[in-house]
């Protein structure tokens, strides 16, 4: 998919419940359970906010996928035939400076691969 700033992407108006369990599956190899059990409960009760995604990159430290990326691909087809995406579950890792993307890394490849100043709506903590 080209960067192509007129496509419009659809979110959901909240996380999907499957996006929390995926979030800690990966925040457990980083964190210890009762802490992942308290970060992924902070995140339920967060509230959305929007970042561009290209700061969330920035932020995160991470590389962009490729639209090789099979994850990546798909997300992106999500965004071609008007389905909408998750938002965004994040986390601040305070010791690095970081944002940890817990669950949506490849949504965000996608989006940001479609344009970069795009809008995303997240849960932070």
């Amino acid at each position: 998919m080209e960067k192509n700033a007129n496509i419009k992407i659809k979110w959901l108006t909240a996380p999907e419940e499957h996006d929390y369990p995926a979030a800690a599956s990966y925040l457990n190899l980083l964190y210890e359970p009762a802490v992942v059990n308290n970060i992924t409960e902070l995140l339920k009760q967060a509230p959305i906010v929007l970042f561009k995604s290209k700061d969330i990159f920035r932020a995160s430290g991470l590389s962009l996928l490729g639209v090789s990326n099979s994850h990546v691909k798909k997300d992106q087809k999500k965004i071609s035939s008007g389905q909408a995406l998750s938002p965004l579950l994040l986390v601040r890792n305070m010791t690095q400076g970081k944002v940890i993307i817990a669950d949506g890394y490849h949504r965000l490849c996608a989006v940001y691969a479609t344009d970069e100043d795009i809008v995303v709506p997240c849960k932070i903590v």
